[in-house]
């Protein structure tokens, strides 16, 4: 972890930094991290008519009678940096082991779009793929990490009740699902990558007022229930304020729990690390067993 931790830092901006120049360097950092695209791929762009930015991954193999199975990707980077190439490292292998569509949202970031912007964006890209030609709608699913994780379980719980079709499975690395303040926000205030500090500034620029922070829909750990939700596999770093979130998450949820000894909020980087390979293979094998 601790070369992830020393090229991450490389792009770390000092004190005062603009919003604007902070996600140029996280943007300068995803890419430092993203290897070769892999064969066996092809992309598309698809942009909506409110102008809602899509990305698709598809295998290059022939397209199942029934439609292709499809995963809303959903990226991290606490609603306030990131978009289409930053997760561009997970994206594609997800595609290539699941055989199925990946699509990935470049959903609107705060603080200029906050609560529920993000959320809207990605109830309507997961409309879209319902509705979409060359998909099967009745194997979706939906996965996110961290803020995206976030959103990926704030889709289901919007969902929840609906008509038309739900995700077969949610699917959420260390997600940020609950308003903190106990637990491993205090005993892992300080870890590497990502403090409570920093969470409470991604919760201030998504959420500006204490309407925003009192939303199931903002942060899904204050719903009342959690019944009736789309079977949760959940990855958790151990050094990590937000470990917390996701085993509350999953206990509540009657989920998967995975544990990541040794790994930090953002580990999913760190693609030859052993442990985030497992978590990679088990996240498919949930994905994969509920499209079943």
């Amino acid at each position: 972890m601790q070369a992830l931790v020393d090229k991450t830092l490389a792009f770390a901006c000092p004190a005062g930094t603009s919003l604007a120049e902070q996600r140029a360097a996280y943007a300068r950092m995803a890419a430092a991290f993203t290897p070769p695209p892999p064969a066996g791929l092809e992309q598309r762009s698809v942009r909506l008519a409110s102008g809602l930015a899509l990305r698709c991954y598809r295998p290059l193999a022939a397209e199942p009678a029934a439609g292709w199975p499809g995963l809303l990707y959903l990226h991290g980077g606490g609603w306030m940096v990131g978009g289409l190439d930053s997760h561009d490292f997970i994206c594609r292998p997800l595609a290539l082991a699941l055989q199925a569509q990946v699509v990935a949202v470049d959903y609107r970031l705060a603080p200029e779009a906050p609560y529920p912007a993000a959320l809207e964006d990605t109830l309507e890209a997961w409309h879209w793929l319902t509705q979409a030609q060359g998909f099967d709608p009745s194997r979706l699913a939906v996965g996110g990490d961290s803020a995206g994780g976030n959103l990926a379980a704030a889709l289901c719980l919007a969902l929840r009740g609906r008509p038309g079709p739900q995700p077969r499975s949610q699917a959420l690395i260390y997600p940020l699902l609950g308003p903190g303040g106990d637990g491993s926000w205090l005993s892992h205030a300080h870890a590497p990558l990502l403090s409570a500090d920093d969470v409470l500034q991604c919760l201030a620029a998504y959420l500006p007022t204490q309407a925003h922070r009192t939303s199931p829909l903002a942060l899904p750990l204050l719903a009342p229930s959690l019944e009736g939700l789309p079977p949760a596999w959940v990855a958790v770093a151990e050094h990590d304020p937000l470990h917390d979130d996701g085993v509350r998450y999953t206990q509540r949820t009657g989920g998967i729990l995975v544990e990541g000894p040794g790994m930090l909020h953002g580990a999913l980087r760190a693609l030859d690390d052993p442990c985030i390979k497992r978590w990679r293979e088990a996240m498919v094998k949930h994905v994969l067993t509920h499209w079943a």
